[in-house]
């Protein structure tokens, strides 16, 4: 087996042979967008009480640009896979919830609210 050397010719070839993947791309925006939501989120979280610096409307723009993009393409996403969001709705009729589902939900809304009701106790 010959050893193919990987150049930028070949690379030019491979990538114009392959046409735009417009889900793909869907996703990798939503999911890059998801993960700078919570990052951005943590740390407005800490610079709530400071006055408003150029480093706190940075991550306030952060944070408020990656929500409008998730919103955005997520709404895509659900226009685009709507037929088998459908077919998945009409299967949930026919499953029935597990007592695994129920306890990690239950747990999840525990551990959630407990962590959350700080908010409640401080003055």
């Amino acid at each position: 087996m010959p050893n193919k050397k990987l150049n930028l010719k070949n690379m030019d070839q491979v990538l114009n042979k392959k046409p735009f993947n417009g889900r793909a791309f869907i996703s990798i925006v939503l999911f890059l967008s998801g993960l700078c939501l919570p990052i951005s989120g943590i740390i407005n979280h800490k610079l709530q009480f400071e006055p408003l610096t150029i480093e706190r409307h940075f991550w306030m723009s952060i944070h408020n640009f990656a929500a409008m993009l998730f919103t955005i393409f997520a709404i895509i996403h659900i226009s685009y896979n709507w037929r088998a969001l459908k077919h998945y709705a009409k299967r949930v009729k026919e499953i029935s919830i597990s007592k695994e589902a129920i306890v990690a939900f239950v747990l999840v809304v525990i551990i959630v609210g407990l962590f959350s009701s700080h908010a409640f106790h401080v003055r």
